[in-house]
């Protein structure tokens, strides 16, 4: 199929039989990707992989399946709507969290949990908690643990599954299944103190939505216990179509107080916490918590306010004395992961360092002595994926083979293969991959989320050594797909390499305009990112909207340059103690060579991001309006002293230590040189990247007499993730674009 689908594409004369993509379509049902599983989990005991999937007439409300690999069949196992006809209006603070978990556009049953038995499902709904039981017949599998109109966040099973906890009110919470009477374990949450929660820079910055810990005997939980008091206010106006309120929010923005954090042990039976000495400075961050295999030691990760120190630390559950295992150290930052497994044995630890310049896994004693290196190279390691003591492996995503894959490899745990890996999948593209939790267990499965160029994401089980065993989503690109009408007109991208000004290595991916003719030249619209923390040029099936553009007639390019992810540590730290610099020179110089290539018109070449991304668009026009003729700049920081500390001050410090960094990382002190037009956009009610950061930039061009034109977005949050307003943007972008860059409209002058 596969074959046959790259002649088709390599035919121009075929290719105008395709229906026409329209932006409408993008973001319509069903969903023009297919059907793609969300949010896989294999089952406790292995016997099938469960997932969320979206409604064909609403791809945004979702419903709870199953794949049963004894039966190889796919069921519905719980309708949302016909649990849950008429939804609920979620609180602020539910919101506000779903916005920070990149979920705020989604309904239904958005996340769920197993119980260790393999038996038993728990998901909140509508401000309910329910749990589905696969022993009993369909009619009765679903009952009710909480009141309606009971808001409730990271609701877990415990690993016995006597108990079921969550966190309401601010403070934490269980119900003994046996009894179903729930008891709160904290009282003193409410007002700026939260009991079981992590905060705000915890979700937004360090990826930790957890704020509590279960031992894996259930005799304890360890809880984040934090108080916000000390952290500024900020009054923020939430503009909405139908009026407007004032917020006030603790946003602890750069150089300002943190939360004072504090972890607690506590018994599900009740009693007081007894309290973790986490040292005399209090300005610290918890970045992880996690307990040994056995039990007896709680181990959370302490990191120093400068991000320059991480010390990973055991606590006796019993005595609360403490011990120091590992210490990472660095001049520019610390990086966090989520790579710290203990080995069910009891006698050593695997964990992720990037001292060698690129991250690997290393094989650690139990009490933190080194051992060996379980991966090397250069190249990067993803993520720690499981471990199988049976067989001595561990399992793990990278980049090994390509820097615009990601595949899944296995090494051995006595690091005799750790510069040559095995690889387990064979295709070459993008994987992501959900392996049990196997905990001293053999691992006899995995899924594999994968896709290329060409083929949109396919889901499948596999062996251990990547053999596929059967699909659970195909999703084959045939007539009765969805993007079946468009595919015939599919642009493949093109990718390919240039050099930064330090010699590294810069990978962009360029699609051509669809009917392409070397004979003609084409605008452009460079589309980036250019932040930490992602890779945009990468060989999966790409961006709908970058294929829209090409189609619409646009040559469409995404650098990923220095300071972004998966290149190692130099590539990364580029950008320490000033942004905006590197990432200008390194989008500047593909610009130059698109500016040399015969079928690009050179001075139609326009710039296009969101959040970073937006923030790059403004520099770029700031810094290089000589080259570029336009740019549109989404929901974008100005000035990262309004930004929040943990991401900030880990490529900045603080404004105290680095004003200079501050003031030339800003938006504000190089507006001088914007001259190219600029379209403005952002939500009304982004709790992000605050609308100040726009407002601020509105005043200082007015100021200057400088023109620019605005979109703004009434209740819009930093994703604006309502499908209406997702058609209107990205019609707002295109025709804006079209009016600057179109051969047969004339560029505005300033």
């Amino acid at each position: 199929m596969r074959l046959a689908l790259l002649c088709v594409l390599s035919s121009l004369s075929m290719s105008v039989i395709a229906d026409e993509l329209t932006i409408d379509r993008l973001f319509s049902d069903p969903a023009l990707l297919g059907p793609t599983p969300r949010g896989l989990k294999i089952a406790p005991d292995g016997t099938r992989v469960t997932f969320l999937r979206g409604k064909a007439d609403d791809q945004n409300q979702l419903d709870l399946w199953e794949y049963n690999l004894a039966e190889g069949r796919t069921r519905l196992l719980v309708d949302s709507r016909a649990l849950q006809p008429e939804a609920r209006a979620l609180s602020d603070a539910e919101l506000a969290q779903r916005e920070r978990m990149r979920i705020a556009g989604l309904k239904g049953i958005v996340s769920y949990r197993w119980a260790p038995d393999g038996q038993r499902l728990l998901f909140p709904l509508d401000q309910r908690l329910y749990l589905y039981d696969l022993a009993r017949p369909a009619a009765g599998a679903v009952r009710a643990l909480t009141p309606a109109g009971t808001e409730t966040t990271d609701a877990q099973v415990s690993p016995g599954g006597r108990w079921v906890s969550y966190v309401a009110g601010q403070n934490l919470w269980v119900i003994d299944l046996a009894k179903d009477k729930p008891r709160a374990l904290t009282r003193d949450g409410g007002g700026t103190v939260h009991n079981g929660e992590a905060e705000f820079v915890a979700q937004e910055e360090m990826d930790r939505f957890a704020g509590y810990w279960w031992s894996p005997d259930d005799r304890y939980l360890a809880f984040e216990r934090y108080d916000e008091a000390r952290v500024p206010e900020v009054e923020r106006f939430e503009i909405r179509a139908d009026g407007t309120s004032v917020s006030r929010q603790r946003y602890p923005a750069a150089g300002q107080p943190n939360v004072r954090v504090q972890l607690g042990l506590v018994s599900p039976q009740g009693g007081k916490p007894r309290w973790i000495d986490l040292g005399k400075d209090d300005d610290i961050y918890l970045v992880r918590v996690a307990w040994s295999a056995d039990g007896h030691e709680l181990v959370y990760q302490r990191m120093d306010r400068r991000q320059q120190r991480l010390d990973l630390v055991a606590v006796d559950a019993a005595s609360l004395r403490q011990r120091t295992l590992l210490t990472e150290t660095s001049d520019t930052w610390v990086a966090l992961h989520d790579d710290l497994r203990f080995l069910a044995a009891g006698d050593g630890f695997v964990w992720a360092s990037e001292k060698s310049g690129h991250k690997h896994l290393y094989l650690h004693d139990r009490d933190g002595r080194e051992r060996h290196a379980l991966t090397a190279g250069d190249w990067d390691v993803d993520k720690l994926l499981a471990i199988d003591e049976v067989a001595g492996l561990v399992y793990f995503a990278a980049n090994k083979d390509h820097p615009l894959d990601k595949q899944i490899y296995a090494a051995r745990l006595d690091g005799s293969d750790a510069a040559s890996p095995s690889r387990l999948t064979t295709e070459d593209g993008w994987h992501e991959a959900t392996f049990p939790d196997t905990q001293g267990k053999a691992v006899k499965l995995l899924v594999d989320q994968w896709s290329d160029p060409v083929t949109p994401t396919q889901v499948s089980v596999r062996a251990p050594d990547g053999r596929r065993l059967a699909f659970i989503e195909e999703n084959r690109l045939d007539e009765s797909h969805p993007y079946g009408p468009y595919h015939l007109g599919h642009v493949r991208p093109e990718f390919g390499t240039l050099s930064a000004e330090d010699g590294q290595t810069l990978w962009y991916r360029l699609y051509k305009p669809a009917g392409f003719d070397p004979a003609k030249r084409y605008p452009v619209i460079s589309h980036f990112y250019g932040g930490p923390h992602a890779q945009l040029a990468k060989r999966d099936f790409g961006d709908l909207f970058d294929q829209y553009l090409a189609r619409h007639g646009y040559v469409v390019v995404t650098l990923d340059n220095r300071g972004m992810a998966r290149r190692g540590k130099r590539f990364a730290a580029a950008i320490h103690r000033e942004l905006g610099r590197v990432e200008v020179a390194d989008q500047r110089r593909l610009i130059e060579w698109l500016g040399t290539q015969p079928w690009v018109d050179a001075k139609r070449i326009g710039v296009f991001g969101w959040s970073y991304g937006g923030y790059l668009s403004l520099m770029m026009l700031a810094k290089a309006s000589d080259v570029v003729a336009a740019g549109v700049a989404v929901a974008p920081v100005t000035d990262w002293t309004l930004y929040d500390t943990f991401y900030t001050e880990r490529y900045l410090s603080t404004p105290a230590l680095n004003p200079d960094g501050y003031t030339r990382s800003g938006v504000l002190h190089w507006l001088d040189g914007l001259g190219s037009p600029l379209l403005l956009v952002h939500g009304m009610a982004d709790d992000n990247v605050l609308f100040t950061n726009s407002t601020q930039l509105m005043a200082a061009l007015q100021a200057r007499g400088t023109p620019f034109d605005l979109m703004t977005y009434p209740g819009g949050k930093h994703g604006l993730s309502t499908p209406a307003m997702k058609k209107h943007v990205f019609h707002a972008i295109v025709r804006w674009f079209d009016g600057k860059l179109k051969p047969d409209v004339p560029l505005a002058a300033h």
